[in-house]
């Protein structure tokens, strides 16, 4: 079985992509669990503002799953990420539930 062998520039350009992947995934295994703020209704969405923004390893693009306790709120997109403080659309509630301050948004892995 012979091996393929990729130019220097492209094995180069598949390592710093490898890296970026990890990097990220090192960044969303390390968000904490932060807490709603508060929601602030809008004319053509609400936008929920969260505790905790880049120190709590958030950034924008990610989702968030919403919990109350032991139940499944919803999730969330965080639109924008600041130092202590992120807005988030809402993707979708379960249920008849409504985001109330105090409920806790987690990143939302593959897997989970």
């Amino acid at each position: 079985m012979s091996s393929v062998r990729f130019p220097a520039a492209l094995r180069r350009r598949l390592l710093q992509g490898a890296a970026l992947l990890l990097a990220g995934l090192a960044l969303s295994l390390a968000a904490a669990p932060v807490a709603v703020v508060a929601v602030e209704s809008g004319a053509k969405a609400d936008v929920v503002v969260l505790g905790g923004g880049h120190a709590a390893g958030l950034r924008s693009g990610m989702v968030c799953r919403l919990v109350r306790g032991t139940s499944e709120v919803g999730e969330l997109l965080l639109v924008e990420v600041r130092p202590d403080v992120s807005a988030a659309l809402i993707l979708s509630l379960a249920g008849r539930q409504a985001v109330r301050p105090g409920d806790t948004a987690t990143v939302k892995l593959l897997k989970s």
